[in-house]
């Protein structure tokens, strides 16, 4: 399996996201951010 430049950032970015979660976020806002991106990279990677 081939992945592009692109589709392998994203991936990472997904991966350090879901870390950051996994971590604790305090702020409900910054939280709420986090989950939304995490949710479109996941559709993006089509990983839903």
């Amino acid at each position: 399996m081939q992945i592009s430049c692109a589709e392998h950032r994203k991936s990472m970015e997904l991966l350090g996201l879901k870390v950051r979660l996994k971590q604790g976020i305090s702020d409900p806002e910054e939280r709420r951010s986090v989950e939304e991106r995490v949710q479109e990279l996941e559709r993006e990677l089509k990983m839903d």
